[in-house]
C-alpha cells in the first residue's frame, strides 16, 4: 500500500521548491510550515544530508471539512510534501496521499474529503511534469 505521490524531475532543487509553492496554491494549498531537514540535522546532529524540504501544506476548506468528520484527522493535517534533491539535477516531489486518513479513520465522510484532497494534490503534481 503506497503513503505516498511522487514524480521525479529533470530539475534543480531550488526553482522546484518554487515551482511546487505555485502548484500548491494553485489548488488552493497554502504552506503553513516549512522545515528545511538538510539545515536542520546538520546544525542538530552534524549530519550531511541532500538539499531537502518538507512543505506543510493545507487547504483551509479541506482540512475543516476533515475536521468535521473526524477530529482526530488533526494529527494527519497539514497534508506533508517533501521536495528533495536526487541527483545534481534531478529532484523528487512527494506528497503524502490523503487515502491514508481514510485507512486511518472510522468516518466515513472521510473519503468525500480525502478524494477531493487527492485529486488536487494530484493536479498540482501533475503541473510540475507538464
Amino acid at each position: 500500500m503506497s503513503y505516498a505521490m511522487t514524480v521525479r524531475l529533470p530539475a534543480e532543487f531550488a526553482p522546484t521548491v518554487e515551482r511546487v509553492r505555485a502548484a500548491l496554491k494553485d489548488q488552493g494549498f497554502g504552506v503553513l510550515t516549512e522545515i528545511d531537514m538538510r539545515a536542520t540535522l546538520r546544525e542538530k546532529l552534524g549530519v550531511d544530508l541532500e538539499e531537502y524540504v518538507v512543505l506543510g501544506a493545507c487547504n483551509p476548506p479541506l482540512a475543516h471539512r476533515a475536521l468535521e468528520a473526524d477530529r482526530g484527522i488533526g494529527l494527519l493535517l497539514p497534508c506533508n510534501v517533501v521536495v528533495r534533491a536526487d541527483g545534481p539535477d534531478t529532484t523528487l516531489v512527494q506528497a503524502m496521499d490523503p487515502q491514508v486518513m481514510v485507512r486511518l479513520s472510522d468516518s466515513a465522510d472521510l473519503r468525500e474529503v480525502a478524494d477531493e484532497a487527492t485529486r488536487r494534490l494530484r493536479a498540482a503534481l501533475d503541473t510540475l511534469t507538464g
